[in-house]
């Protein structure tokens, strides 16, 4: 039996990166999944989105394992698409138990967009309001509790990262997350429904390998502390959140609520 056997796991930013590297881990312990991804481009990203074809192998990757997977292209910014990608993958493989806010950009550029700001916050802080307001209803009349969790960032517990517009976007909106978290956990904590968030530091995956990203550290050398973890390590492999996503949702941690889980090699503590 596996960790979370016979769940349904709902994620967004699922085509890729973290949000595949989830899907996959909680597929091998038990659980099937919705993939949702927008799999479109955004003007204000100086580095390329994910893919229909990211998509679909995330899909692929999850039925191999032998877990049933419904995946869905919609933006989180777009409350319609949000409720039919949902309604879709409930009507094809069931009730959601586990929901993974985990869609988000990092618009850092030497030749950032003025849309920087609007797109990060649009994305990253009202996309994971509207995947809760979305989903949560459901959950609630279901009665079996459940479990959320929103993914944040080491910018999402401290002010870092510089006064371009999209690194003020950013670290406001997973600061964002944790009060939406915050207010979620007291909110269904009645329905046995657990919601907290993950905080990692860099994580190996190509929104933070991008040229684009590579380019805005090197123009901005006083940022180095802003990125250096104090553990000898640069970027975390997308398997270490999935292992503490995992401890969240699963009954592991079935008393855990309203909590920031940091996976930072110890950047959240250093001086």
């Amino acid at each position: 039996m596996g960790r979370v056997e016979g769940k349904v796991a709902f994620i967004t930013g699922a085509a890729r990166g973290q949000g595949r590297s989830h899907a996959l881990l909680l597929a091998e312990q038990g659980a099937d999944i919705i993939a949702l991804d927008m799999c479109k481009p955004l003007a204000s990203a100086r580095y390329e989105l994910a893919s229909s074809n990211d998509l679909a192998d995330t899909r692929k990757s999850v039925e191999a394992l032998g877990r049933r997977c419904v995946s869905v292209e919609a933006d989180v910014r777009d409350e319609d698409q949000l409720a039919q990608a949902i309604r879709e993958g409930i009507s094809e493989i069931g009730p959601i138990d586990i929901v993974i806010a985990n869609a988000g950009v990092a618009l850092f550029a030497v030749d950032e967009s003025h849309e920087a700001w609007q797109d990060t916050i649009d994305i990253n802080l009202t996309g994971v309001f509207n995947t809760l307001e979305a989903v949560v209803p459901a959950m609630v009349e279901r009665g079996q509790g459940g479990a959320i969790v929103l993914t944040s960032s080491t910018a999402g517990l401290r002010g870092i990262l510089g006064p371009s517009r999209a690194a003020l976007g950013y670290v406001a909106s997973k600061h964002g997350l944790v009060g939406l978290m915050r207010s979620y956990a007291n909110n269904l904590a009645m329905h046995s429904i657990r919601v907290n968030t993950v905080h990692p530091s860099g994580v190996e995956t190509p929104m933070i390998t991008a040229a684009s990203m590579i380019g805005f550290v090197e123009a901005n050398p006083h940022l180095a502390p802003d990125i250096t973890n104090p553990m000898p390590i640069d970027l975390l492999p997308c398997q270490d959140v999935s292992n503490a996503v995992l401890y969240l949702v699963s009954d592991d941690g079935r008393y855990i609520t309203g909590t920031t889980l940091s996976v930072d090699a110890g950047f959240n503590n250093k001086n």
